[in-house]
């Protein structure tokens, strides 16, 4: 009777041993994973911290104002004044009727406008272009470790049906020795 009750009580620890191992081999593939996640992210975050010049940040605010509604209503003002004065000033007009000073003047802050914003742009675009490379790069990374994971499941199973085999099988052996007894 000892030596029926020793095997069994071998067989469990050899079991718990195994599935002890297996858990550790997870719980380290798991970790490593969790790290090499937290590696891309302080990547994305340190690519965001960039030094621009100084006539990068002028050409985003120009940007920026030349945008706004301020900016609009602001210069729509200055338009209503600037053809007022010269119509009520009439012969004394500083520019008269055609408004020739008034074109040369939006003329000269388009040319210079166009430029700066074209500028603002470009590196929004770049900083944009930096963006999706980086959430390709985490994709990519997401779709690898859900492979990883669907090979990690599989694996789990296969050796969980092994051991469910192994499991059935003693069974099936001490049924079979107990079957035996009592005929």
């Amino acid at each position: 009777m000892k030596a029926t009750t020793a095997f069994p009580h071998q067989y469990l620890e050899k079991m718990l041993h195994t599935e002890d191992q297996h858990l550790r081999k997870l719980h380290g593939l798991v970790s490593d994973a969790l790290k090499e996640e937290e590696l891309i992210v302080k990547n994305l975050m340190d690519n965001t911290k960039e030094q621009s010049t100084t006539g990068q940040r002028i050409a985003d605010q120009v940007a920026s104002f030349g945008g706004s509604w301020t900016f609009i209503i602001s210069f729509g003002v200055v338009l209503a004044v600037w053809i007022g004065a010269n119509v009520v000033m009439a012969t004394k007009a500083f520019d008269p009727y055609p408004f020739i000073l008034l074109n040369l003047v939006l003329s000269t802050i388009a040319a210079l406008q166009a430029p700066v914003i074209m500028m603002s742009q470009n590196r929004k675009e770049e900083k944009d272009r930096k963006r999706s490379e980086n959430d390709y790069i985490i994709n990519l990374k997401a779709e690898i470790e859900i492979r990883n994971l669907h090979q990690k499941i599989n694996l789990l199973m296969e050796e969980q049906f092994q051991t469910l085999l192994d499991v059935q099988k003693y069974q099936v052996e001490l049924l079979e020795e107990i079957a035996g007894k009592k005929k």
